[in-house]
């Protein structure tokens, strides 16, 4: 057998994990890595179903109707919603436990806890 002039790289298993670490994290998207490190787009995609990085997989949805177009939508701005309504109750809890934490020192308790627990009562 002859000897041909391509190199033929090999990988170490840190460098791939630092590559799809880089790609989950969102410092390089698929095409600066395979710019950047000179790789592949099958070598990447091998590397991501090697270590069951199956979410860096781009989503595919299959539309097949406008009524599958409308629902798309739908649950798209549900989600948004949902997501709206998720920080504001995180908003108003920790607003309300900055509430409690004032009450509390202006009554003259130690802790919230403390606070809580007298009302209670």
């Amino acid at each position: 057998m002859l000897k041909d002039d391509r190199v033929i790289k090999r990988y170490s298993e840190s460098f791939k994990l630092k590559v799809l670490h880089e790609l989950s994290q969102g410092k390089l998207n698929k095409n600066e890595i395979y710019r950047v490190y000179d790789i592949s787009p099958s070598t990447l995609e091998a590397w991501i179903r090697k270590y069951g990085r199956l979410d860096l997989f781009n989503k595919r949805i299959k539309i097949e109707t406008m009524d599958d177009i409308e629902k798309l939508k739908k649950i798209e701005e549900e989600n948004k919603k949902l997501r709206e309504l998720l920080v504001q109750k995180e908003i108003d809890g920790l607003m309300s436990e900055a509430y409690l934490e004032y009450a509390a020192k202006q009554l003259g308790y130690k802790s919230v806890d403390e606070f809580k627990k007298k009302v209670k009562k």
